[in-house]
């Protein structure tokens, strides 16, 4: 193909455009097709069987009462909570300890990237049987030292063991993105620190953290989105009978809505709501790092 630069010219044009046309299409209808149908139906009262049924904003209005909903937006809060801040600070320990000359640092690199790549089912069912309150391995760790058994997927517990799965399998992530981050500082600023008798405490404080805040407030931002979307690692280690969870998060009661429920209305509008929150977290994460990055 004969371009000018990076520009198709002539027929070229064209056969770009008809090659491009079902790429364009499939994002069209699969990407603003399903946000526009979400908000159609979040004005309408459908349980997939009957015709749709205009009720305006009662399926928002309605939320704050709805006991589900509050909970897992109280469950989907605390959550996060832990999550953000647990995934950034291990993403940053881990990216320090492989930036330096380790032997085997891809290895290590690999093993810490493996839970991004791996299906959120299998690690799920792995940690299930880890987690598994008669033949599980803490469980069985706990007994050979004397100790009684833990409910780690119950009420109780159900949300740190979680959190623990969810940041297991993030910090791969976060460890690329902060690696990136120190490899792009310059060296010459380690040296002048060291000839001015800075300790490793020193530069870290003065010199590598305020350099990875760019890398800090992007990993925030990735974080609170996952932690806000998080429904696979709850829907395998958390269901219960009935279409329930042990602890519901915002995704989680808006699949059982949708999908166990039928109520299409009330899923859009929780989804509607779902998307704001994001976005709202989102600008108000910006404009911190416009000031403070």
């Amino acid at each position: 193909m004969q371009v000018d630069g990076m520009t198709p010219k002539g027929r070229e044009r064209f056969w770009t455009g008809v090659l491009l046309t079902p790429t364009m299409l499939g994002l069209g209808l699969g990407v603003l097709g399903s946000i526009f149908a979400t908000l159609w139906l979040g004005f309408y009262d459908w349980d997939l069987f009957t015709a749709p049924e205009w009720v305006g904003l009662e399926n928002y209005t309605d939320l704050p009462g709805d006991r589900r909903f509050m909970q897992s937006l109280r469950v989907t809060t605390l959550f996060s909570a832990i999550y953000v801040p647990g995934t950034v600070i291990l993403s940053i320990a881990i990216a320090l300890l492989l930036n330096r000359h380790v032997v085997g640092k891809s290895l290590f690199r690999l093993f810490f990237f493996l839970p991004v790549v791996t299906s959120p089912v299998a690690v799920g069912l792995v940690w299930s049987w880890i987690y598994s309150r008669d033949q599980g391995l803490l469980n069985n760790m706990l007994s050979t030292v004397g100790m009684d058994p833990v409910y780690w997927l119950g009420r109780d517990m159900a949300l740190y063991s979680v959190v623990v799965v969810n940041i297991w399998g993030a910090v791969g992530e976060g460890m690329i993105i902060f690696l990136a981050g120190l490899q792009a500082i310059p060296k010459n600023l380690y040296e002048a620190a060291m000839l001015d008798g800075a300790s490793r405490s020193k530069q870290f404080w003065r010199i590598t953290l305020p350099l990875l805040i760019p890398s800090i407030f992007f990993q925030v931002i990735l974080s609170t989105i996952n932690a806000f979307q998080a429904f696979d690692y709850v829907y395998v280690l958390t269901s219960t009978q009935g279409g329930g969870s042990t602890m519901p998060t915002l995704v989680f009661n808006l699949y059982r809505e949708g999908f166990k429920f039928f109520r299409m209305g009330d899923a859009a509008a929780q989804a509607v709501v779902l998307a704001g929150i994001i976005m709202v977290l989102t600008l108000i994460y910006n404009q911190l790092q416009k000031r403070w990055g």
